[in-house]
């Protein structure tokens, strides 16, 4: 898979509904993924969505998740431009030049999923998401799952 570009879309505890909604206006597939697949199982956030993505035939993916317990959710900033794939070094390279000069909220390192992935603000105010697939990340690198 080449490395693809989208918005990430952040809701208040209604990403599942709103998915939903657009599966329903743009058609496609929609893949669901809750916190308490991925390890938060006891919380009250289990059933809330970490991760759902709606690829349409279009060929439009739309990304979003429920804001995690801790951070902020506000209507307005709750857009990110969200870069994924399995490229690994083109994506550590984007993810260089693009938290360059900026803030980085999440390190990139391997995450919980498997998966490498960082998060920071340019320079500009823009948020970005980088996630590169487990299939490109060197044993060696990344640092041990957080929880």
């Amino acid at each position: 898979m080449a490395s693809r570009l989208n918005p990430y879309i952040s809701f208040n505890g209604d990403a599942r509904q709103a998915m939903e909604f657009y599966k329903g206006v743009f058609g496609g597939s929609l893949a669901l993924n809750t916190f308490g697949q991925i390890g938060a199982s006891d919380g009250p956030e289990a059933d809330k969505i970490m991760h759902a993505m709606l690829e349409t035939d279009d060929g439009f993916t739309l990304m979003a998740s429920d804001t995690p317990p801790g951070m902020e959710h506000n209507p307005g900033d709750n857009i990110a431009v969200s870069l994924s794939g399995d490229d690994g070094e083109a994506l550590r390279g984007y993810w260089g030049k693009l938290s360059d000069g900026g803030t980085v909220s999440v390190p990139l390192e391997r995450q919980m999923w498997g998966d490498e992935f960082g998060s920071c603000v340019d320079r500009f105010g823009i948020t970005w998401m980088v996630n590169i697939s487990q299939a490109s990340v060197p044993a060696d690198q990344g640092s041990s799952p957080t929880a």
